[in-house]
């Protein structure tokens, strides 16, 4: 019986641990099932995803950058293909001793070695960054061979800016670049972000960054399939980029080549506008720099000599340098005094050669003849006392209102950015401008020198010109523009850019008439006749010559005895032709004296070429760089039979981009 019970004991919890095990069993083959029907039914579309993933990429296509080109088709700023040595600093070891290595099979200058560095510190590891641009077909083949040496190093194909005219009009078109950290934060913040997926450079100047967006496009993807390695193996499906649009400047390329040319090595600025529709037929400012150096990334070096040069190459002296206009201000003075009452065209002034104003002695030029003055003859040969006493008589805030809507001292709005104010001063301008309050204070003999375009005047060439071609188109403002159509790419249909409306500032015709004619004077009878003896036109005109820096009063002016950046500006602004004006220039040539001798010599020539088609002969062009000659000199020629484009001798050829499914390119 004992044994028995034994058995039936040891039974009972065998089939206790039976039971245990089975429900053991059941419970986690539930978890299994459970598990299954969450992967394979909750989850299912999401994994289905992630595994697409695994074995495939979806690679940016970065469009293709729209063409910049001036008012007769020309192209200013275009794209090439080529290739470039690429590392990405995570997946390399050793860096310097790759790049040691990479040296044997390509050549890598020291720049080349800076520029990587520089990329390598703004950057993020895990970015591919470029060592070295535009292999050659050698030199992508002898990598090629040795490509498995080195793992986190790719040739890639891109495209590359040029500009084919190097420094010809670069601060217009300005230049791209490699994306920054600030950019790309802002970009990181904006709707733009996905557009820019892939893309690494972006405008930094001119039309290229304040028409960013029509010449970027839209950023294409394509999905491709991926081996282990990560390389692309074939192309899935693919959403085609959108080429950026072509955009169509209102300059003449070869005016802009011809002024540029006339300055020499001399420094200053000019901006030639229509005053029929606003458009920039000419922006210069010189000297000018190579945009093409910062399309790979600007060595130190270069950076250097550009940003510590006392010629200062990379500012926008039309739009961003501020001069005081000097006797160019006095038509616009001579306006103010008609439209404000203050005096009439008729009006007599003697001009004993020195205004006596508080004590102090202002003066004129040894050139000037003095006498008795009416307003023409004021303005055709430049009598300062006449607007020491208009200023004096007008005060400094009625100058303020009236030269205000003129465009002085404020933003024109003309379609690039980094436009500046300048001065157009005031009494609520100075109490702003100053701290102290001694200093706040305004005087009445600081209003004198307002007259003559001096004292606190401070302008730019954009705004002279702007001003300029309101009056010589009778009152109406018309806000400057560059940019006239654009054009898609894809389908090629044109789209002019509608300039804004025009703003008649109400000015009275006979006023008009007064101060156009006496400018006209000044070509015939004034200070600017001998250098438009014989033009083929009639024009009005006004020089100026402007301080430079301010001297003591015992000292007497001596350009001989000063050092060259402590001379006066000479400046000109002029309009043509007088009866129908279809051109309005304002120009400076720093430091280079009376602007009949400098300034007024370059306008001529402008005149000759927009309104006759002439081109200034070599020997008038070597005369005109260094300010020796008024009229033009020799045979003039025929701007149509000047050899043009004159390329760069390093210009590279327009190839076709590899197609991006090649071997060489790495899908991540």
């Amino acid at each position: 019986m004992t044994v028995l019970r034994n058995v039936e004991a040891d039974l009972s919890r065998f089939r206790v641990r039976v039971a245990a095990a089975s429900l053991l069993v059941v419970f986690c083959f539930s978890l299994v099932v459970s598990r299954l029907v969450y992967l394979q039914v909750v989850r299912h579309q999401d994994l289905l995803e992630q595994a697409e993933s695994n074995r495939t990429a979806v690679v940016p296509v970065v469009p293709n950058r729209g063409l910049i080109l001036d008012r007769n088709g020309v192209v200013l700023a275009t794209n090439y293909s080529a290739y470039t040595l690429e590392i990405t600093p995570s997946r390399v070891g050793d860096l310097e001793k790759t790049i040691d290595e990479l040296s044997q099979l390509v050549e890598i200058t020291p720049r080349d070695r800076r520029r990587f560095k520089r990329l390598r510190d703004e950057g993020k590891s895990f970015e591919s960054l470029p060592l070295r641009n535009r292999l050659s077909d050698e030199e992508v083949a002898r990598f090629a061979a040795q490509r498995y040496r080195f793992p986190g190093v790719e040739i890639k194909a891109r495209l590359f800016r040029n500009y084919p005219f190097g420094e010809l009009a670069s601060h217009v078109i300005g230049y791209i670049g490699r994306i920054n950290r600030a950019e790309k934060d802002r970009l990181d913040d904006s709707e733009e972000q996905a557009n820019y997926r892939g893309t690494e450079y972006i405008g930094k100047l001119g039309v290229e960054q304040s028409f960013e967006t029509r010449l970027h496009g839209t950023t294409g993807v394509d999905s491709m399939e991926t081996s282990a390695g990560g390389y692309a193996t074939r192309r899935l499906a693919s959403a085609p980029s959108t080429p950026g649009d072509t955009v169509m400047l209102s300059i003449d390329i070869k005016l802009q080549s011809m002024i540029e040319e006339m300055f020499g090595d001399r420094r200053g600025a000019l901006v030639a506008l229509d005053p029929k529709t606003g458009e920039v037929l000419a922006f210069v400012s010189k000297p000018t720099f190579d945009p093409n150096l910062f399309v790979d990334g600007i060595d130190s070096e270069s950076w250097k000599g550009l940003n510590e040069s006392p010629d200062k190459p990379l500012l926008n002296r039309a739009l961003r340098g501020t001069y005081p206009p000097g006797s160019t201000y006095k038509p616009f003075m001579a306006l103010a005094a008609l439209e404000t009452g203050k005096r009439s065209a008729t009006t007599l002034i003697n001009d004993p050669l020195f205004f006596m104003f508080g004590g102090r002695r202002f003066g004129s030029p040894e050139n000037e003849r003095g006498g008795i003055m009416d307003m023409r003859r004021a303005i055709v040969e430049s009598s300062n006392v006449y607007f020491y006493t208009l200023a004096n008589e007008m005060g400094v805030d009625t100058i303020h209102d009236f030269m205000k809507p003129l465009g002085f001292g404020q933003i024109t709005g003309i379609d690039i950015n980094g436009e500046v104010r300048g001065i157009l001063p005031s009494q609520d301008w100075k109490r702003a401008y100053y701290k102290n309050r001694d200093q706040q204070k305004w005087y009445a003999g600081e209003t004198i020198s307002l007259g003559i375009g001096q004292g606190y005047n401070s302008f730019t060439m954009l705004q002279l010109a702007h001003a300029m071609a309101t009056v010589a188109g009778n009152g109406i403002s018309r806000k400057p523009q560059l940019v006239i159509a654009t054009r898609d790419a894809s389908t090629h249909a044109q789209v002019e850019v509608r300039a804004d409306p025009p703003l008649d500032l109400g000015y009275k015709q006979q006023n008009l008439d007064v101060i156009q004619k006496a400018m006209v004077g000044v070509t015939q009878d004034g200070t600017s006749r001998f250098v438009f003896a014989g033009a083929g036109y009639l024009s009005g005109g006004k020089t100026g010559t402007a301080q430079a820096v301010g001297l003591s009063k015992k000292i007497k002016y001596n350009a001989a005895k000063l050092e060259e950046h402590q001379r006066d500006h000479s400046l000109y602004v002029a309009f043509a032709p007088a009866d129908d004006p279809k051109i309005a220039v304002a120009v400076i040539v720093e430091n280079a004296g009376f602007g009949s001798a400098h300034a007024a010599p370059i306008a001529r020539r402008v005149f000759d070429y927009w309104l006759l088609g002439q081109y200034p002969s070599e020997e008038d062009m070597a005369a005109v760089k260094i300010g020796k000659i008024g009229a033009p000199a020799g045979k003039q020629r025929l701007a149509a039979d000047i050899p043009w484009p004159p390329l760069r001798p390093d210009t590279p050829p327009q190839e076709k981009l590899p197609d991006p499914t090649d071997a060489t390119r790495t899908a991540r």
